[in-house]
């Protein structure tokens, strides 16, 4: 049986334009649903509130998102990260500066101790990205 563990992002009202973010920064499929769609809106001012998002991204990234109704808690937090990494700086630059535009970088791409190229950012959504790019070790 084969098992993926996919990161699942929480907002209050943002999930849609978060996403489409994210598509354009991944490329890949996005699919998204509404609580009307699946019939489970309480309040009709959130019917358009993202109940389930699913982006399939180019080079084998999943990740989900939804939006938070009012009768839930949502406190946005610093408790996680999202994390990149591979081989191919390249790619991983892109997506890096493509995060951080409209954001913040905390720590711009550069070697970091361990040997690799390593940066961080907060996207204008307010999340954390960690972007490492493996160096071939001599």
């Amino acid at each position: 049986m084969a098992v993926q563990l996919n990161p699942y992002l929480g907002f209050k009202d943002n999930a849609r334009a978060a996403m489409e973010f994210y598509q354009s920064v991944f490329g890949g499929t996005l699919n998204i649903s509404t609580f009307k769609e699946f019939h489970a809106s309480q309040d009709p001012a959130e019917d358009d509130l993202v109940m389930h998002a699913q982006l399939e991204g180019d080079n084998g990234i999943v990740f989900m998102a939804s939006d938070t109704p009012a009768r839930m808690d949502y406190t946005p937090g610093n408790t996680f990260n999202m994390s990149l990494s591979g081989d191919d700086e390249a790619t991983l630059r892109g997506w890096f500066d493509k995060l951080a535009d409209g954001g913040t970088v905390t720590m711009p791409m550069d070697k970091a101790p361990w040997g690799d190229i390593f940066g961080m950012c907060v996207d204008k959504f307010g999340v954390s990205w960690l972007v490492n790019a493996s160096v071939p070790q001599a």
